[in-house]
């Protein structure tokens, strides 16, 4: 037996063991590949790759740690007396070998995969192989097998007393695209259940929870999302915190962390939460651009299709909006800024971003039109007229209040201005650059980071006159984003036309 200890160590959902060279209850000279080892004692056996370490202030020969993940998991105390075993590898192994060999899978062959991955038994190196076998090729069948298995069967959400869901989802990619606190009030205010489930950062400046982060509390459980939608119609909550879907978040840790992004996986996640939250009526908006996660009108044509054949399948009914992906939406890049510019877009402010205030009109009418009782073209005016009204604006207080206002975090006040190195008109904004720009700023790990963008497309600038702004709260990072903005801001301005 070995007596558990923590280890404050965050891997992003990999769970990690710690043992001594010279364990007492494992052979750890016998080692020699990374290993994965089962750890006894909790209710539930927990699954970790193995590590072993020289330094005793890690841990002792006698002592097992675990990375914050695993220890969570495992629910035992420090000093809680555990056994280790080696690991065999999942049956399920063999048939990501088959699909990678090209074979297809039926639908309890993917469900012993997921089921595996949930309980932690891969590698991040097997669900990287499993996502790269997947994304070869995969029939329809295939997809929609895949979808039902990360959505799985006893941790999905009912809404005993709706018939109708509602939500919006974009695919991703475009900077400052915060269109959901927007639309959810919107919709909640016209009266349809909007339980918005949202992400936070995983490589890109911030996600939608990080963003109602900084208005609102975001963790809660199923039970207090049902609460919450039930008296307000609407709510904004992280994924994360509840107990659906599990596999999604590892599938998109590893997807992100590689670089694996195949149209298949991206239709699979997106229904399977979904389907797990029990969304009925669903609006996905692909944006598509040069710099976009979708690049061509084709592209989108083929996920459009795909996730339309499989939201017939699992009974939801899907509207799939292409938008212009070529620029950022709205004027901030970062938690902070982009909480400020959707006030203001609730506010009616007059510098409220127009471009984030219109999308999120056109998307919000998109969903309202799910009404039978409304015409086409009717939902962007009664999207407007609450907008306009201040009744979007006093739906979305109610949900803040009732998921407990937060006190906003203070905007990194190590600034840099960005300025354009010659007259003409800004042509295009590069959003891969953008965001990589405000990742090294810091702003997917302090909500305080970001970019301000001061010039947008098709606005005139001067010569030494600012196009954006970074603010990083740590000086490494604010060193890190100048270094990297001196080669290339993302900003391409062309002459100033004369006529």
């Amino acid at each position: 037996m070995l007596s558990l200890k923590k280890v404050s160590v965050q891997s992003f959902e990999d769970n990690i063991a710690y043992i001594h060279k010279s364990c007492t209850g494992y052979r750890a000279f016998d080692v020699k590949t990374i290993t994965r080892i089962e750890i006894h004692g909790g209710i539930q056996p927990v699954y970790a790759s193995l590590h072993i370490t020289e330094d005793i202030n890690i841990v002792k020969p006698d002592e097992l740690g675990l990375n914050s993940e695993a220890y969570e998991k495992l629910g035992l105390p420090e000093g809680a007396n555990v056994s280790i075993a080696q690991s065999p590898q999942p049956p399920s192994v063999e048939s990501v070998k088959r699909k990678m060999e090209g074979s297809i899978l039926s639908a309890g062959e993917y469900t012993a995969v997921i089921n595996d991955i949930s309980s932690n038994r891969y590698s991040m190196m097997e669900v990287a192989s499993f996502l790269v076998a997947c994304g070869s090729f995969m029939t329809a069948q295939e997809i929609l097998s895949l979808t039902e298995a990360i959505a799985g069967e006893n941790e999905r959400v009912f809404w005993d007393n709706e018939e109708m869901v509602v939500d919006h989802h974009c695919i991703g990619g475009i900077p400052g695209n915060k269109v959901d606190l927007i639309i959810a009030p919107i919709v909640a205010a016209y009266g349809m259940a909007i339980p918005k489930t949202a992400a936070r950062s995983i490589t890109s400046c911030s996600g939608v929870a990080d963003v109602m982060g900084v208005l609102a509390n975001v963790d809660f459980n199923e039970t207090k999302l049902k609460q919450l939608v039930t008296e307000n119609r609407g709510a904004i909550v992280c994924k994360d915190s509840l107990s659906i879907a599990p596999a999604s978040k590892i599938l998109s840790t590893v997807e992100r962390s590689v670089g694996v992004i195949n149209q298949q996986h991206v239709a699979a996640s997106i229904l399977a939460l979904k389907l797990a939250t029990g969304i009925t009526h669903l609006v996905l908006d692909v944006p598509v651009g040069p710099k976009a996660r979708i690049k061509s009108m084709p592209e989108a044509m083929r996920l459009r299709k795909l996730i339309e054949y499989v939201g017939d399948m699992l009974s939801i009914e899907v509207d799939v909006v292409v938008t212009d992906g070529s620029e950022p939406i709205g004027s901030g890049v970062g938690a902070v800024l982009e909480a400020r510019d959707v006030m203001r877009v609730l506010r009616c402010k007059d510098n409220a971003p127009q471009d984030l205030r219109e999308k999120s009109l056109f998307l919000a009418g998109r969903l309202l039109e799910f009404d039978p009782n409304l015409r086409g073209g009717q939902g962007y005016h009664i999207a407007k007229d609450i907008l306009d009204s201040g009744k979007a604006l006093e739906m979305m207080n109610k949900i803040i209040y009732s998921q407990g206002r937060e006190a906003p975090p203070v905007l990194g006040q190590l600034t840099r201005d960005v300025v354009a190195n010659t007259t003409g008109v800004v042509e295009a904004i590069d959003n891969n650059r953008i965001m990589r720009i405000g990742v090294l700023a810091g702003a997917s790990q302090d909500r305080g980071a970001g970019l301000d963008l001061i010039k947008k497309v098709g606005d005139s600038v001067e010569q030494g006159e600012t196009l954006f702004r970074i603010h990083s709260t740590n000086p490494t990072d604010f060193a890190f984003a100048n270094g990297v903005v001196e080669g290339y801001s993302g900003y391409e301005i062309s002459p100033r036309s004369h006529y």
